[in-house]
Parts: C-alpha cells; structure tokens; sequence
C-alpha cells in the first residue's frame, strides 16, 4: 500500500525536475526579434514596421468619429490582433549550441519531471489504496445508486 507522503515526496520531486529542465532550457534558448528590420508580409504584399500600424490607427479614429459602432470594434480589435501576429511571427527562437549530454539531460529533467507532476497529478482518487479496499468501495458506490434509484421510484409512485 502507497502512503501519501510517497506520493507527495513523487510530486514535489517531479516539480523541481521540471523547474530544473525549463530552467536550463530557457539558458539554452536565444530569442531575437527581426520585427523592426523585415517588416510583415500578408499574401504578397510587404508591410514595413511603420505600417502595420496604420490599420490599428484607422481603427481607433473610426471608433472615435462613429461613437464605438460594433462594425470599429471589431477592425480595432482585428488590427490589434494583426500587430500581435507580426510581433510573433517576427519573433527568432534559437538553441544554442549544446553537447548531446547536455540535450539528453534537459529533456530527462522536463518531460521526466512533467511525468512524475502528470502521473500524481491525474491518478485515481483511489490509486494508493489495495484491491480489496477498491472493491469496498465499489460496492459501496453501487449499493448507494441502487438506494437513490429505489428512493426515486418510491417518490414517482407516491406522484401517480
């Protein structure tokens, strides 16, 4: 029979493997943006940095002169997202160079971790108990929804 505490010592320890990993993952990672050099494309057209902000502008002078009509909203909001989308897209993510044990090490570390976090995380209500406490309960379980099935249909015949 599991005790809780196993089980919590299991949780926390997958935590801090997965805290680990994400930690030197992250030191591993370089992250650049090339938004104010390229410019944004969509379809064929290029749009420079400058102008991906003039539909945001129209959008806004729209919802001003038309008191917020639901039509301003939404090109607002559509352009936003637009700006958001470029910032994104632009966004350069890069792994440093790293030797294969320190690769093998890093994905052990999260997704061993994320495993651990997981396996306590969705386990069973009844996970840590034995086999012939799990059919107590079953049976507990199955003798409590014959009695409300039985309730209900005394409460339907005293209706009739």
């Amino acid at each position: 029979m599991k005790k809780a505490g196993n089980e919590l010592l299991q949780f926390l320890a997958g935590l801090a493997m997965l805290i680990a990993g994400l930690f030197v993952f992250s030191q591993k990672v370089m992250v650049t943006s090339g938004f104010f050099g390229y410019g944004f494309r969509i379809g064929g057209i290029h749009m420079g940095n400058g102008l991906i902000m003039v539909p945001f502008i129209i959008g806004v002078v729209w919802m001003f002169v038309t008191e917020g009509n639901i039509a301003s909203k939404l090109f607002t909001a559509a352009s936003i997202l637009v700006v958001i989308l470029a910032v994104i897209m632009t966004t350069d993510i890069r792994l440093m160079h790293v030797t294969l044990y320190e690769w093998a090490l890093i994905l052990v570390l999260i997704f061993g971790g994320a495993g651990l976090v997981a396996r306590i995380l969705f386990a069973g209500r009844h996970a840590s108990l034995s086999e012939e406490d799990r059919e107590t309960l079953r049976i507990e379980e199955t003798d409590r929804k014959i009695q409300a099935i039985e309730e209900e249909l005394e409460r339907i015949k005293k209706e009739r």
